[in-house]
């Protein structure tokens, strides 16, 4: 029993990083030229809470100027808009009491499993980037999973969740 409990811990950990963790994928036009951006404005940020369009204005600030990029109020080189949605997932736990009380191929004695059904918040954020003058879009991210189940950890998934989307921009700028 012993030598049970470390590969237990192991994977307790490997999956509650896995559960941090947003999925962020991104796509761009391969025929742009991201050296030629270095100003940018916003088009628009949607989310349904002021709040969070806030949240996500500011990480996206944050992101695109650690990559050298200037925000401009109007007439960037290019145009960011943002769209944060939010649904709920529905999961069910179930926890069995009275070890070894469980059924199972014909083991066992009496026991009890109590299943409930659990609502999670999952929010997904999309960011798009157009090129200004022609509005042709140049850069996609969309990230799933964004929020947890525990809100005073949702800001913190968002800023991770910003950060992995940028973490590859701008794409192999060309000489």
């Amino acid at each position: 029993m012993k030598n049970m409990l470390v590969p237990c811990t192991v994977l307790t950990v490997a999956v509650a990083g896995l559960l941090l963790a947003a999925d962020v994928k991104t796509d761009y036009d391969h025929q742009v030229d991201f050296g030629h951006y270095h100003t940018y404005s916003w088009m628009n940020a949607q989310a349904s809470d002021s709040l969070w369009q806030d949240r996500i204005v500011r990480d996206v600030d944050g992101q695109l100027t650690a990559k050298g990029w200037q925000k401009v109020d109007t007439n960037g080189d290019a145009s960011v808009a943002a769209i944060g949605h939010t649904s709920e997932r529905q999961t069910m736990e179930t926890f069995y009491n009275g070890f070894p009380g469980w059924r199972w191929r014909g083991f066992g004695g009496m026991g009890e499993a109590t299943t409930t059904v659990e609502r999670t918040p999952v929010g997904t954020l999309t960011v798009d980037i157009f090129d200004t003058q022609t509005k042709k879009l140049m850069w996609r991210a969309h990230g799933m999973d964004a929020l947890s189940g525990k809100p005073e950890k949702n800001e913190k998934k968002l800023e991770k969740t910003v950060e992995d989307m940028f973490k590859k921009f701008p794409p192999n700028e060309k000489g």
